[in-house]
């Protein structure tokens, strides 16, 4: 199967069946400029076909990737409301799932990856994934953000200080071993609440162009999610 040629609907659902478990709470938030939408849902159906709805009005659509308080449905329970009083916090996430390793290559910002940069990151990633596969990892689920690669290792940890560190110090770890001034490690992605690329949607950052396009955003390989 070839994501890529997915629909967004079907690549939504595929990437809310590697990410969560059924019923899990998770938000929606859509952001076009200054124009921001928010929604709850334990209805993953709902959710995909919200995000079709906001991609097809090009928002950028992201997601919570840790494990949401289900109390939070109630602020708008499977469906996307404007300009939201309030979107997930630190405080609002019950457990992390997932470690976030996100590989940027290096351009101006709000700009677009040209095919080249994009390359660049893919092997950079390529080789943090076999040093930590020596090091005795998972495998990660391997994520095509549009401009760049995250690589997601499954993690089950509190949402607590110790754990925050942690990811933090994991991450700080990678960057100082493999940064250059090509490809970087994004170190700032430690916190429980992060929101990342809901993938099946576009990404939009600056103008199309031809060398610097708009793109889908896709899981590539997905792998079972098993703690490390």
């Amino acid at each position: 199967m070839n994501p890529y040629t997915l629909g967004v609907y079907d690549e939504v659902m595929r990437t809310t069946a590697a990410l969560f478990n059924p019923g899990d709470v998770v938000e929606l938030r859509g952001i076009q400029g200054r124009k921001i939408v928010s929604g709850y849902f334990d209805d993953h159906q709902a959710l995909a076909k919200a995000a079709d709805a906001l991609n097809g009005d090009d928002y950028n659509c992201y997601t919570t990737l840790n494990s949401v308080d289900s109390s939070l449905l109630a602020r708008s329970p499977n469906m996307v409301a404007e300009q939201p009083k309030a979107t997930t916090t630190d405080r609002d996430i019950v457990r992390r799932g997932w470690l976030l390793v996100d590989f940027d290559p290096a351009r101006p910002s709000e700009i677009s990856a040209t095919l080249g940069e994009k390359e660049a990151a893919y092997e950079r990633a390529q080789e943090v994934r076999a040093y930590l596969r020596a090091e005795g990892w998972p495998e990660p689920v391997i994520a095509d953000s549009g401009n760049e690669f995250h690589f997601l290792y499954p993690l089950d940890l509190p949402n607590d200080q110790e754990s925050r560190e942690l990811v933090k110090g994991v991450l700080k770890a990678l960057a100082f071993k493999f940064d250059d001034d090509r490809v970087k490690i994004d170190t700032g992605v430690y916190n429980a609440a992060r929101i990342v690329r809901l993938y099946g949607t576009t990404t939009r950052k600056g103008d199309h162009t031809n060398e610097r396009p708009h793109r889908r955003s896709v899981i590539k390989i997905v792998h079972t999610k098993e703690a490390a």
